[in-house]
């Protein structure tokens, strides 16, 4: 089984490159984390999509502290890797987003795969459960989205977007996103739409289990996507919205599994103390040890 971190942002709220900062007890990235709590599953191929610069490095820090018996990729994403016979000329600074990141590793991935953000903390259960669908689903077109509860994934210092889960008994239908959650005494409010929340809503936390046919689907979204000038000048290629066309073509189904772990992220500057906090925590009740590769 495979696990694919997305680690090619550029942290603007954070103010740094948020996947790099050394926030284990050991000094550990917050993403080597998710990378135990994977193998401590049976996942036995770790794949990271990252800027060009940072592909070296990374290798090099990866390699000298996984298992050898994990398999390791480390590969970039490029605005220059297009479908074959396109090609684009014009500029663009932002990469092409979530989908395409995954599609970078087309070539490294030929069975059930999981994808995460890798400056996101997910918990062990939503590993051990991810692991369990994709060995119950090994061969078929069902993808599975792992919820959390919204009041449980809020910040602090400022609001956050999250895509709230419409579900037919454990069927996704849809994922909306919402732009500017934040808690309001009782109840969580998206200030961009005025919508209101219980805050005991599922929502994504941008954690997915996939199939190959992913690859062909992003592919050819992605043709579409750079013949619209209006799309490549202001937009990207989001990996949810790509799943929910799957499933409203009914090319694949979504379930909604419930992750049964705690999620905790670093999207400001000011989240860092409590995610450095809560990993130490969990070193000291044995969740974990320390330093987390021996």
């Amino acid at each position: 089984m495979t696990l694919l971190l997305m680690a090619a942002g550029s942290g603007s709220r954070y103010g740094k490159l948020k996947q790099f900062d050394d926030l284990g007890p050991a000094g550990e990235f917050l993403m080597e984390f998710a990378m135990y709590d994977a193998i401590k599953n049976d996942f036995d191929h770790i794949v990271v999509i990252t800027k060009k610069e940072n592909v070296d490095f990374l290798k090099d820090h990866l390699s000298g502290r996984l298992p050898q018996n994990i398999k390791l990729d480390v590969l970039a994403q490029e605005k220059t890797d297009l479908p074959d016979g396109v090609t684009f000329n014009g500029e663009r600074k932002k990469p092409w987003g979530t989908a395409h990141a995954v599609w970078t590793a087309r070539s490294v991935i030929n069975g059930p795969f999981a994808v995460i953000n890798a400056d996101d903390f997910y918990g062990q259960s939503a590993y051990a459960n991810a692991a369990k669908f994709m060995q119950k689903h090994p061969n078929d077109n069902t993808y599975a989205l792992l919820g959390y509860t919204l009041k449980d994934t809020l910040s602090e210092y400022g609001s956050v977007s999250r895509g709230v889960c419409m579900v037919e008994g454990d069927d996704l239908t849809s994922v909306e996103e919402r732009l500017e959650l934040e808690q309001q005494d009782d109840s969580v409010i998206d200030h961009h739409s005025g919508n209101k929340y219980s805050g005991n809503e599922q929502v994504s936390m941008n954690f997915w289990v996939c199939k190959p046919s992913i690859f062909d689907k992003i592919e050819s979204e992605f043709r579409i996507f750079l013949k619209d000038e209006d799309r490549i000048a202001n937009s990207e290629l989001y990996l949810p919205i790509t799943i929910q066309e799957m499933l409203q073509a009914g090319e694949a189904s979504v379930k909604l599994v419930p992750s049964g772990g705690e999620w905790f992220g670093v999207t400001y500057a000011s989240d860092k103390e409590k995610a450095m906090k809560n990993l130490k925590d969990k070193t000291e009740q044995n969740q974990y040890i320390s330093p987390l590769w021996p």
